[in-house]
């Protein structure tokens, strides 16, 4: 088994809590499709990007922060 730095710990938590506010903020949609579709698409860009470097996670953290700001303005909250 692996042993993971408090560097890569830290940007994980980052990236769950970054991924469980996305799913959150979706709750905003109103079409039921859309909404599904959307959880889909937040899913799948997470799992494509899993097994990326420290430095790649922090910029991909980033964007994301970004993206969910522009998109869902009243839903995000920083941590």
């Amino acid at each position: 088994m692996h042993q993971l730095t408090l560097k890569h710990f830290i940007l994980k938590q980052r990236a769950l809590n970054l991924y469980r506010q996305a799913i959150r903020a979706t709750r905003s949609i109103p079409d039921r499709n859309t909404r599904l579709e959307t959880v889909r698409w937040v899913r799948s860009e997470f799992e494509r990007n899993r097994h990326l470097s420290d430095a790649k996670i922090e910029d991909k953290i980033a964007s994301g922060r970004r993206e969910l700001k522009q998109l869902f303005p009243g839903a995000y909250t920083s941590h």
